[in-house]
């Protein structure tokens, strides 16, 4: 299993560009499965998670491939199963996507129950009642751990649906169902994140009809079939963010390209608030630590456009740095503090009584440790720390890193930093 090893860097200086959007693609990819034409989406990110769907879309029957700059092509014009893989399924949570685009083409999909970064319980239930307004039926298959979705026999049907939460991926999955469906579906309650949007455009390129996305009412007017289209995804917002308290960490200067400044607007605002100083220019986004004191802040994640969730473990590894005492208030997700441990094991000095708060004393002089990468977000985080961390911090299970960050390591180094990919018997 591979490890990263950190070693302090001091600033990073330079520029890096962003790359697509892993929580905009996969459910641009699961989209594909809506059309027996070819699509094609650009600027797809190399991630293990994309992986996975490549080949969760192959599973299906569809035809899959990538070139070197990004293209992904999709022929899906043969559904040979509604049968998710298990083993796929149970490698990434995102495979759920698969399920409105199946019920809407097919109508019937045996999902087995997912997998992906263990954040609470993060159940499916949001989508199983949007389905189920729309007129399907649901069945739990104890003995086989899935669960089996059937459409009527002439088709979804459109309905007014209200999301108890606004659920990125219920979101997503009702938009994709409903697209297929007979008459209208008012969506209330819906998650308003830019990859909604996004998922939003390509389908209305498809074909579609869809009204609203961006705001919490989307309102979809069902249509027969769809068609191919081509679609560019847009930049990641939380490597972009990830690579900008980079720049904070270590006290650096980093110009961010190709990220979209209104996409993490509570990102800059708290960097500002550290004494961070943030500017818009044409060519990015410019990150400058270089000067001044930087002083404690308070976070409280929410969803969009309210401070991202994924972006809390990273922020936390920066306030350990900073003058004053911070307080960092979880609101999305249970059970994500398990990067707390690991920070503290390289000297910080967090306290979290319970999963959704945690109070992060600053001014820490943080020291190289062995430290795990618990999820995603939590072993960006780990880096970050490591960075500014005297001696070497090794970083295990950082499959979870790989998940998400395209081409993590060079891009780091092409700013400065000290830190390499090696397998395990190599350290």
């Amino acid at each position: 299993m591979a490890k990263i090893l950190v070693n302090n860097s001091g600033p990073l200086h330079g520029e890096v560009k962003i790359s697509g959007a892993k929580n905009a693609v996969l459910p641009l990819m699961a989209a594909t499965l809506l059309t027996p034409s070819d699509c094609v989406i650009d600027d797809v990110p190399d991630l293990s998670d994309v992986k996975v769907m490549w080949k969760m879309l192959e599973s299906f029957g569809a035809t899959v491939a990538m070139s070197e700059q990004g293209r992904l092509s999709v022929s899906a014009a043969q559904i040979t199963t509604v049968e998710g893989d298990a083993e796929l399924v149970s490698q990434m949570r995102a495979s759920t996507m698969a399920m409105g685009p199946l019920l809407a083409r097919c109508g019937k999909v045996v999902m087995p129950l997912p997998g992906g970064c263990t954040i609470g319980k993060r159940p499916i239930d949001l989508h199983l009642k949007g389905f189920k307004a729309l007129g399907v039926n649901v069945t739990e298959d104890i003995d086989n751990s899935c669960i089996i979705l059937e459409a009527p026999a002439d088709g979804l049907v459109g309905d007014a649906i209200y999301l108890d939460f606004p659920s990125v991926g219920a979101t997503e999955n009702i938009l994709m169902a409903a697209a297929l469906a007979k008459g209208p579906t008012i969506l209330e309650n819906a998650a308003k994140e830019p990859e909604i949007v996004d998922l939003a455009n390509m389908l209305n390129k498809m074909g579609a009809k869809i009204k609203g996305a961006g705001t919490d009412t989307i309102r979809v007017t069902g249509v027969e079939s769809l068609s191919g289209a081509i679609h560019t995804v847009i930049p990641d917002r939380i490597e972009c963010g990830t690579f900008m308290l980079a720049a904070a960490i270590t006290r650096g200067r980093v110009l961010v390209r190709n990220g979209i400044p209104g996409h993490v607007r509570p990102i800059i605002a708290k960097l500002k608030e550290c004494g961070v100083k943030v500017t818009i220019e044409d060519e990015g986004i410019l990150v400058d630590a270089t000067e001044g004191e930087l002083v404690a802040t308070d976070i409280k994640t929410l969803p969009y456009p309210g401070f991202p969730t994924d972006i809390q473990s990273p922020f936390m590894a920066f306030l350990t740095t900073v003058e004053g005492t911070s307080v960092v208030r979880e609101t999305v997700f249970e059970n994500r503090f398990m990067h707390v441990v690991e920070l503290n094991r390289m000297g910080a000095d967090i306290s979290a009584d319970n999963s959704r708060e945690a109070t992060i004393p600053g001014g820490k002089q943080l020291h190289g440790a062995k430290v795990r990468s618990t999820d995603l977000r939590a072993g960006a985080a780990m880096v970050l720390a490591g960075l500014v961390a005297s001696g070497t911090t090794e970083v295990s299970e950082i499959f979870h890193i790989e998940r998400g960050y395209e081409d993590f390591v060079s891009k780091f180094k092409g700013l400065g930093g000290d830190l390499m990919r090696v397998e395990e018997n190599d350290v």
